[in-house]
């Protein structure tokens, strides 16, 4: 990577959509330091891999694939870690890959203009590697005035990083830092831009994003979304990952009164059991979490309802199992995100005695799946008959099928006249004719033209300025 002529970088993601998001700030960020985005590692000078470290493994994974690519060290190219991995292994990551030059995480991502300009300047090696890392101590967003939109349907706004929950297995607080929201007026300026850009569907992303406390003390987060919603030519709005702890009425309340805002609440619960909620140090019961179950249950709009389990947490007897079975009974989750517990490094959890063996951990996760598989596939029979609106995301050619997104985020995928075109991100009517456990099928009965009119980005490079 001499001169800086052609300054390339290849950036690989892993994990959530918060990671994907950051990407694309840190892809605006690179690009408007002259870089050059490329597919390969063989075409970079810069090789960058933002990693996730809240599954097990995670950071073998990340260095499985460094010592892959080691070989091309020789080559002059150089190689940096980013994300929570980073974060979450610091300066040992320079012991175990000694060929990597900069490790950066997530909170110090406003720092990597100055941290590039280093990189091109200095000779790096052992003595003269590049470290970026907050540990909690930032109270400071990474916003950026150059962001890389790279999902063509939907814009990313983050809202708030960061955690306070300490939930006794998660490593997040350790690695992006304590609870951070950006200004309202910030954000509601992004999703002008956004909506200027054609963008008609935005997802609000934070940890935890209903948690959010205006800086201005202007908007609590349910007035947010309103005004989010209310912004001209946005006519879709999500919100992820919310926390039960801080979920309140006011959400389902603002839901029912605006359109615009999708028909989906992610509500993670993670167990059925209060001892066991109570061992995760999740700051709730299960009654309190039913209550709020009950607020979305009472609204007008038909809202679906997802959220994330794990099994086999220390301790949790087959009754306590059985009771996030009933729970699953009792709620009507649309659809489920299911984990085997597994210890992650610095988590309070490291301290209990993790007794459960991994098989019968995979047996409680199959029993799980399967029963949710079934409330999905009972949840989505309701729809046959239907029509809803879905937004265009592409077309399975092999199938000669649109894909589409409904407001509850649910797939469908429908046929339409042979040789009719529908543009990405414009909405149709599509009638519900198949249900499955994953998605549904249908046939398309009419388009949205002033929605398929707007002007879509459909280059995975285009940046706004603020």
């Amino acid at each position: 990577m001499s001169g800086t002529a052609d300054k390339t970088f290849y950036l690989e993601t892993f994990g959530c959509q918060m990671n994907v998001h950051d990407s694309e700030k840190v892809i605006g960020t690179l690009l408007q330091q002259g870089y050059r985005q490329v597919q390969t590692v063989d075409e970079a000078g810069l090789i960058l891999y933002n990693t996730c470290s809240i599954r097990d493994k995670a950071e073998q994974k990340v260095f499985n694939r460094l010592n892959d690519y080691k070989k091309l060290r020789k080559q002059g190219k150089k190689f940096g870690v980013l994300g929570c991995v980073a974060q979450q292994e610091g300066d040992r990551i320079f012991e175990k890959a000694p060929h990597v030059d900069l490790v950066c995480g997530s909170a110090s991502y406003r720092n990597l203009p100055q941290m590039l300009v280093q990189l091109e300047t200095v000779q790096t090696g052992a003595g003269n590697r590049l470290t970026g890392l907050d540990d909690r101590q930032t109270d400071l967003c990474f916003e950026t005035e150059y962001t890389a939109r790279t999902n063509p349907h939907r814009g990313y706004i983050t809202i708030i990083e960061g955690c306070d929950k300490f939930c006794a297995y998660c490593v997040v607080p350790f690695t992006r830092g304590k609870e951070r929201s950006r200004t309202s007026g910030s954000v509601l300026a992004e999703a002008r831009q956004l909506a200027d850009l054609g963008y008609t569907e935005i997802q609000l992303l934070g940890q935890n994003v209903n948690s959010y406390r205006d800086p201005d003390e202007k908007m609590t987060f349910a007035e947010l979304l309103a005004a989010v919603a209310e912004v001209r030519g946005m006519h879709r709005v999500r919100f992820t990952t919310s926390h039960p702890r801080d979920f309140g009425r006011d959400i389902v309340d603002v839901i029912d009164a605006i359109p615009a805002l999708c028909d989906h609440v992610h509500l993670p619960v993670q167990s059925g059991s209060t001892r066991v909620l109570d061992a995760m140090q999740r700051l709730y019961t299960r009654d309190e979490y039913l209550e709020r179950i009950a607020w979305i249950h009472s609204a007008k709009r038909d809202i679906s309802i997802t959220t994330d389990l794990i099994v086999g947490f220390p301790g949790e007897t087959e009754r306590e199992f059985e009771q996030t079975l009933s729970l699953l009974d009792e709620v009507g989750y649309d659809s489920a995100f299911t984990f085997k517990y597994s210890p992650r490094p610095n988590t309070p959890a490291l301290k209990l005695d993790d007794a459960i063996p991994d098989e019968e951990k995979a047996r409680r996760l199959a029993l799980l799946n399967e029963r949710q598989r079934q409330i999905s596939a009972r949840r989505n029979r309701r729809h046959l008959g239907e029509i809803v609106e879905a937004m265009v995301e592409g077309k399975n050619e092999a199938r000669g099928q649109w894909i589409g997104r409904t407001s509850q985020i649910k797939v469908l995928n429908f046929t339409a006249p042979e040789g009719m075109q529908l543009k990405a991100a414009s909405y149709v009517q599509v009638q519900v004719t198949n249900s499955f456990p994953n998605s549904l099928g249908g046939e398309l009965k009419s388009t949205n033209i002033e929605s398929s009119e707007q002007r879509v980005i459909q280059s995975s490079n285009q940046s706004f300025n603020d």
